[in-house]
């Protein structure tokens, strides 16, 4: 079987869908195509700054529908539970991927967008046009790709890109519970090893996730002797955890979460969200960089089309430009942040500072966040 779209996207995450939902809504012609059924849940901390929101709007997306948490404060605190609190400069809402995936999902069917469930088994770029090939004997010929498929895939391996072949330590676990905590706040807790965000998402359930170094996991036989030796040890987590009852069967988990720096355009595929770069969870600000790429993604793409570039190269130099413009120094921060909580000398000494001038922690915010998006047309 084969088709020919205007453009082919490959995975159905956040950022595959805010594309796909962008660029048929302008009338071309999309496939995405996504290997799981929607909806599902994700390893995710399912908070979104507000920045995303302008563009949401343009969209066409009524999130307020979902009934999102709203949330203004944020709280942080170090391994042995001093804690430092403060507003967030712009705010954001908890959503579920579950739940904000399948809504994006079939607003872009809506818009006329053909979603396939397949697996992609590989992807070339022959005489200035992509041939992407699945699973299922599906041929699809496109002008242009975007690649959307997470943290880590087999399709990196067959672009060969430069990250896939570096091992990672980190692990991350999430789950949704039931229990008392605060609607307008998000929490991020150090621990040994890792850090864990906690927040309300819609229907007052409360998202908890975190991301621990393997050598640390590994010393413990289960997710439940972790957290009582490790993550207990944080007498805010214990205590969060203490008040919760778990509402998945088992916590999800993924591993080999990659931090390394990713090339944002291979082999003439652009790259958005996790693909492209991923922020540690820690500057909770990840969905809403998937967001924003994809809305820097589909305005070039739309651009390119229409002839305004008026080259390929210049289309892919534009948007690294663009990317590392907006994304670079986020990336940069976290992993400064990062190095610094996994260092116990070091996160007392910024925990003493950030109580002598608190001013400073909106600041440390605003680093790994953007501004409201802005859009060209």
């Amino acid at each position: 079987m084969k088709t020919k779209p205007d453009v082919v996207i490959i995975g159905g995450g956040l950022a595959g869908l805010a594309s796909a939902v962008h660029l048929s809504k302008l009338g071309l012609k999309i496939i995405l195509i996504e290997k799981n059924e929607f909806p599902k849940h994700k390893v995710c901390g399912e908070y979104i700054s507000n920045e995303v929101l302008p563009y949401f709007q343009w969209l066409g997306l009524e999130i307020s529908s979902l009934e999102p948490s709203t949330i203004s404060r944020i709280e942080f605190s170090t391994a042995n539970g001093k804690m430092i609190s403060g507003d967030l400069p712009l705010g954001g809402f908890g959503i579920s991927r579950y739940v904000l995936d399948n809504y994006l999902c079939q607003k872009a069917i809506e818009n006329g967008c053909q979603i396939i469930q397949d697996t992609v088994a590989n992807i070339q770029f022959i005489d200035d046009e992509f041939l992407v090939s699945t699973s299922n004997n599906l041929e699809i010929k496109s002008k242009m790709a975007i690649g959307a498929f997470g943290k880590r895939s087999n399709m990196d391996q067959k672009l060969n890109r430069d990250f896939i072949r570096k091992k990672s330590p980190w692990l991350a676990v999430k789950a949704h519970y039931s229990g008392d905590f605060p609607n307008d706040l998000v929490g991020l807790h150090n621990f040994r090893g890792g850090y864990c965000g906690v927040s309300k998402v819609e229907n007052d359930k409360i998202n908890i996730c975190y991301l621990v170094d393997y050598d640390t996991f590994k010393q413990y036989k289960s997710i439940d002797e972790f957290q009582l030796n490790v993550i207990y040890k944080n007498p805010h987590l214990k205590n969060i955890f203490k008040k919760c009852e778990l509402l998945f069967e088992k916590p999800l988990t993924i591993s080999q979460i990659s931090f390394e720096k990713k090339e944002v355009v291979k082999n003439h595929v652009l790259m958005i969200g996790d693909t492209a770069g991923l922020i540690h969870p820690l500057c909770g600000n990840g969905m809403a960089m998937a967001i924003h790429g994809a809305q820097i993604a589909s305005e070039l793409v739309l651009e390119f089309l229409d002839n305004k570039i008026s080259s390929r190269n210049k289309l892919e130099e534009k948007y690294i430009q663009e990317w590392n413009r907006n994304f670079k120094n986020r990336l940069t921060t976290g992993r400064f942040l990062s190095k610094i909580l996994q260092r116990e000398k070091l996160t007392t000494f910024l925990m003493r500072l950030l109580v002598i001038f608190p001013f400073i922690l909106p600041k440390i915010i605003q680093k790994t966040h953007g501004k409201p998006i802005i859009l060209k047309s």
